[in-house]
This record gives structure tokens, C-alpha cells and sequence, in this order.
């Protein structure tokens, strides 16, 4: 549905040309809520004004439903732009129209009849939750409702791209999991391709299918979340992640030293990951069974789900003879989960042999 090809998008300023974005491939499916997150400057908003071409990139190709459109005239582009809407951080409702007349607008610049216009309207209205608000201002608006009024005009001219810049971040928490509700729920029901620029990995945690992380102007990660989530490899990913997948060790060990070989009264501490069907065998039960010498401690677990699948993650520490750890450590190895050794730790107060 959308493709992005070598993407470059230069500006000049006083100090020089500022490259926002450097060399950016990405491919989106139809229907899939793509979620494009970074860090303040890292190009977000300037990959996604090129994905409307609201901005010009100055190099690379823009495709959207099979149609080039870097290779658009200006007139040709406000033609193709009705099967893109975009949805704000701020809401950009006009202050001086009611929600009926701002859901309205679009159809209005289009030159549609208001019998038109109001067969289009009112199932906006009662799709985004707001029939009893139509007659409204902005200023008579929550934030949440003034989003759900960018969504329902964003959607009035049945767009094929749904386009998220920065959706929530202007909303307390609560308000911003009811319109990630309405926003997955449109997903479905209208098979909308949606992309979601934000900074925050709770939103793409939540609603989002594939992941690009964007950092300097280029795309240091992609994948599914899933696979993003459980397997990071770049460090900016996994400062995202940390934010809600917490890598310190356990409060009892924390600041303790990590080492590679056993010392008396250490601990093995090992880091497990387990995904969908996995997170609900007894795995650690059956360890526990066929290795009675080695002594396990839960130190620390999460259970969640990611794109609908169970993921859990905890922390476990082993005791006992060392023999007897490495068999443990190979059964592990050999399930449906993914561990990492994180090393010897004696806990606080322990003294050293």
C-alpha cells in the first residue's frame, strides 16, 4: 500500500543543509497499523509530511496504492491526497465551526451537496462516539473529544491511508487508550492501512502490527512488534523498550557485580522470554522436577500481551551444583522461550567466599 524508496529530505538553513532524513526504504502492507517511532528530531514528522507529500522529499520515491507520487504535478497531488487522511497532535479543528461543520469541511472544499455531506456525517458522528456533541465548538471539547472530531474528519473523504502524527501525545493516558481503541477498531472495520508516527512504545506496543524505529534520519530497526519487542538489537530499540520492560536486575541484587564464573554464594541469574503458547507451559515446574538439586528463585515476573500474543518475562536466580545448573540451563535451552544468562550475582549483605 505505501513504499518509500531511498528517501532523502534535505533543508537549508543558516548553518548549512540539515539532512532530516538520509536514505529511508520502508514498505507497508494494506491494512497493517505501522507504527514509526523516535525521539524528538529524529524525522518522524518529516517522513510522515513526505508520505502526503506535503513535503517534497528532495530524493527518492514515493508510492501510495500503486501510484508514484513524487512524480505528481501539485494538482495531481491534491486529487490523490482525498485517499490519505492525517490525523494531529493539536486536532487543527477550525475553533469557529461546530463538530458537525468541521467533520463537514473536507466534503464542503470537495464540492459536495449537503444532502451528501450529511448521509457522510452523521455515521462519522455515531462512529467516533459523538452524535451528541454535533452541534459543539472545539472549546466545549475534551481533548479526547477533539481527537475523536480530527478522526471522524480525517475519515470523511474514505481515505484507503489513515496517517497518525503524534496522535495521543497531547492526551492524559486514559483518554489516550480509548482513541488507540478507536483507531484499532477503524483499522478493522474499514481496512484502513494506518501508520503511526509517536514517541511513546505504549502506542505501538498497543495497537501497532510492525514497528521502524527511526533515529538521526534513518531506520535503525524494523519488524513485527513482536520480534522488535522480544529480540531488540540496536540500543536506541532498547531504550524504548525499557521503558516498559524493565532490564535492571532485582531490587536484592541491584549494584551487585555481575560475573562471568560462580564465587560462593552467587546466584545465576537468567533473564527468560516467553512467547505465545509458551508463556502458559510450566516450564520452570518441569525444570524444577527433573533437576531437584538445583534450587530456583523467582525474582521478578511480567505477563502481557504484544500484537494479541501472551508474552511473559521474568528473572530467575539458580543455586546448587554446578553440574547440575548446566543440565538446567541446557533443558531451558532447549523450550519454546528465549533465555539470557546475565551472570553470577551475590545478593546485598551476602559475603563473599
Amino acid at each position: 500500500m505505501i513504499k518509500l524508496s531511498q528517501i532523502e529530505k534535505t533543508y537549508a538553513t543558516p548553518a548549512g543543509p540539515l539532512r532530516a532524513l538520509k536514505g529511508i526504504d520502508l514498505n507497508i502492507k494494506k491494512g497493517e497499523i505501522y507504527g514509526i517511532i523516535g525521539l524528538s528530531g529524529a524525522g518522524k514528522s518529516t517522513l510522515v509530511r513526505c508520505i502526503n507529500m506535503l513535503e517534497r522529499p528532495t530524493r527518492g520515491k514515493v508510492f501510495v496504492d500503486g501510484r508514484e507520487l513524487t512524480a505528481m504535478s501539485d494538482s495531481e497531488l491534491r486529487s490523490v491526497r482525498k485517499d490519505i487522511g492525517m490525523i494531529f497532535q493539536h486536532f487543527n479543528l477550525l475553533s469557529s465551526a461546530t463538530v458537525y461543520d468541521n467533520i463537514a469541511f473536507p466534503l464542503r472544499l470537495a464540492g459536495k451537496g449537503e444532502d451528501a455531506i450529511r448521509a457522510k456525517v452523521i455515521p462519522l458522528l455515531k462512529l467516533v462516539g459523538l452524535e451528541a456533541k454535533a452541534e459543539q465548538y472545539p472549546s466545549q471539547l475534551s481533548g479526547g473529544q477533539k481527537q475523536r472530531v480530527g478522526i471522524a474528519r480525517a475519515l470523511a473523504s474514505e481515505p484507503k491511508v489513515l496517517l497518525c502524527d503524534e496522535a495521543t501525545s497531547a492526551l492524559d493516558p486514559q483518554t489516550t487508550r480509548s482513541i488507540l481503541d478507536l483507531i484499532k477498531s477503524i483499522n478493522e472495520r474499514l481496512h484502513l492501512t494506518v501508520v503511526v508516527i509517536t514517541h511513546e512504545m505504549q502506542v505501538i506496543k498497543d495497537i501497532c502490527d510492525k514497528v521502524a524505529v527511526l533515529d538521526g534520519g534513518v531506520i535503525t530497526e524494523q519488524g513485527t512488534v513482536l520480534d522488535v519487542f522480544t529480540n531488540p538489537q540496536k540500543d536506541i530499540t532498547k531504550e524504548f523498550i525499557s521503558v516498559l520492560l524493565s532490564n535492571e536486575l532485582p531490587v536484592a541484587f541491584r549494584g551487585g557485580l555481575v560475573e562471568k564464573e560462580y564465587s560462593e554464594g552467587a546466584y545465576l541469574l537468567l533473564r527468560l522470554t516467553f512467547i505465545g503458547e509458551s508463556a502458559d507451559e510450566p516450564v520452570l515446574a518441569g525444570m524444577i522436577r527433573k533437576f531437584p538439586e538445583v534450587e530456583c528463585t523467582m525474582l521478578f515476573g511480567q505477563l502481557d500481551q504484544i500484537s494479541g500474543q501472551p508474552f511473559g518475562r521474568m528473572i530467575v536466580g539458580l543455586t546448587g551444583p554446578q553440574q547440575q545448573i548446566d543440565m538446567a540451563l541446557g533443558y531451558l535451552a532447549a523450550q519454546e522461550l528465549r533465555e539470557e544468562v546475565i551472570g553470577y550475582v551475590r545478593r546485598h549483605g551476602a559475603a563473599a567466599g
